[in-house]
């Protein structure tokens, strides 16, 4: 199919004819209708039998309710100095659950809440020993959206964490908590010891409208920190604290320390969350030692 033409010229004007000749050559090459081909075009065949067809519309954002508690695959892997963002634009969404956990390495990280430009209503800073025995659960209070929490990784870049917030089925206070707290005034601070066969706690921290300022710690043995939080909030009676420590192992204490002017009291109640039973069943008063308390505490 490929055209070829042939031209005649005299000596003088040999060279400047072959090149024009093969500049000829090589457009009538191209320009053969035999080698031009058809654009390729992807090809939808059909869809098995009882799968679905991809749909070719556009697709809406949202926020679905799960309605179960979170996952590990709904986490997201926020590498050592980055930073992720959680947009609610809802005004109905007045609460979210922070989740932080690692596969047993230490969290260090930074949660601030952006309530529009340049203001920050709250914000801590978390550190844990182990994110793998000890998760990171917290409650940020999210009034009058739109918000966005805001979660950087201020480890190093050996240490990612796995971050989860979510709208949907957050813990709440149990009435026993509620009904216990307790006035620390600015400066002081309080502990409260747990026996071994306390699983986890509840911390609630709150004020009456002024600004709250408190470090929460959890302690195992003398001056060894698992966890620690530094935590800041601008009204502790519109937007109040409350998190769920986990306390594995014996000699569990948590401290709270009102880390406010002596004009900023707080009241904190620092209650059992979940008490395994087990842990206590086979021992004999007298016989065998139980570290940490009394049996059935």
């Amino acid at each position: 199919g490929t055209r070829y033409l042939k031209f005649a010229a005299l000596p003088s004007e040999s060279k400047s004819f072959e090149k024009v000749k093969r500049t000829m050559h090589v457009w009538l090459f191209a320009a053969s209708p035999a080698l031009r081909l058809a654009p390729p075009m992807m090809q939808l065949g059909a869809a098995p039998t009882g799968v679905t067809p991809v749909s070719t519309g556009r697709y809406a954002g949202g926020v679905v309710p799960t309605n179960a508690p979170p996952t590990a695959d709904s986490s997201i892997l926020v590498q050592g100095g980055s930073l992720r963002t959680w947009s609610y634009r809802s005004p109905l969404v007045e609460q979210v659950q922070v989740v932080l956990s690692t596969e047993g390495r230490p969290l260090d990280a930074d949660i601030e809440l952006w309530h529009g430009p340049d203001n920050t209503p709250c914000k801590m800073r978390v550190y844990v020993e182990n994110g793998q025995l000890r998760p990171f659960s917290a409650v940020i209070e999210t009034p009058r959206g739109p918000n966005t929490v805001a979660i950087r990784n201020i480890g190093q870049i050996e240490f990612p964490i796995a971050a989860n917030v979510v709208a949907d089925n957050v813990d709440y206070p149990s009435t026993e908590c509620t009904a216990s707290s307790m006035t620390i005034q600015g400066g002081a601070l309080r502990t409260y010891p747990f026996d071994p066969s306390v699983d986890s706690v509840q911390v609630l921290l709150k004020t009456d409208g002024r600004p709250l300022n408190a470090r929460i710690e959890l302690l195992q043995g003398p001056n060894n920190n698992k966890q620690v939080i530094e935590l800041y909030t601008e009204d502790g009676c519109d937007r109040p604290f409350f998190c769920i420590l986990e306390t594995p192992g014996s000699g569990n204490v948590v401290r709270v320390v009102n880390t406010a002017p002596v004009e900023f009291p707080m009241a904190a109640a620092v209650v059992p969350h979940s008490i395994n039973q087990d842990m206590s069943a086979g021992a004999i008063l007298g016989g065998d030692v139980v570290i940490g308390g009394d049996i059935g505490w």
